[in-house]
């Protein structure tokens, strides 16, 4: 895979890095939010589906871990899930409620 620049909201890595990190004690929801911005609106997508297991693999975390990052980002509306049935892959877009409009 080609390495590209990725160009990330000044608010992530100060704010959101010792928030989720620091006070969250969530490395892993931290981890699982970069990479899906990355995926999404890195390559200037707003959404993008993925599965556990690839989300897994591609990140280096558990399944378990990509699991409860991924509900803890919803719970913090960072990110939005959406599923068409309970076994389909999952929807994702990463949300940025510190911008306004």
């Amino acid at each position: 895979m080609a390495t590209k620049d990725i160009e990330f909201d000044s608010h992530v890595m100060d704010v959101l890095l010792p928030d989720l990190v620091g006070h969250d004690k969530r490395p892993t929801a931290f981890v699982l939010y970069v990479w899906l911005w990355a995926m999404t609106r890195g390559g200037q997508r707003k959404t993008a589906f993925f599965s556990y297991q690839m989300l897994s693999d591609r990140t280096g975390l558990s399944k378990s871990s990509v699991q409860r990052a991924a509900a803890w980002l919803e719970r913090r509306q960072l990110i939005r899930v959406r599923r068409r049935s309970a076994t389909a892959v999952p929807e994702y877009a990463v949300l940025t409620p510190w911008v306004r409009g």
